[in-house]
């Protein structure tokens, strides 16, 4: 099975880092456009979770912010849970295994 993403896009905002156990883990937001127009004539964008893990989340942590152009490769990843109301709920997101940054740091 193949299971692979290639996205290029610009941050939403600031990424979040997180660390528990020795173990980081950095989240943010990748608003991707639209390869056409809607009936207005504006561009639609899709906004797709990010993850990052490890030393690679910390690189993000400290080179990314809102509005950084990047390109990243990775796995989708989804995961099923109920919430406290007993309602089914599922979350989709992006497992980046590399980053391309993709113009020069702000």
């Amino acid at each position: 099975m193949i299971n692979n993403v290639v996205l290029t896009g610009r941050l939403t905002r600031d990424p979040e880092l997180k660390k528990a156990n020795d173990m980081s883990v950095c989240s943010f937001i990748l608003a991707v456009d639209r390869n056409y127009k809607n009936t207005d004539g504006e561009r639609e964008a899709d906004f797709i979770p990010i993850v990052a893990w490890h030393r690679l989340a910390e690189i993000c942590a400290d080179n990314l912010a809102k509005g950084s152009l990047i390109a990243v490769t990775g796995r989708i990843r989804t995961t099923n849970w109920e919430d406290e109301a007993g309602n089914k709920r599922r979350s989709i997101e992006v497992v980046v295994k590399e980053v391309i940054f993709l113009e020069k740091k702000r």
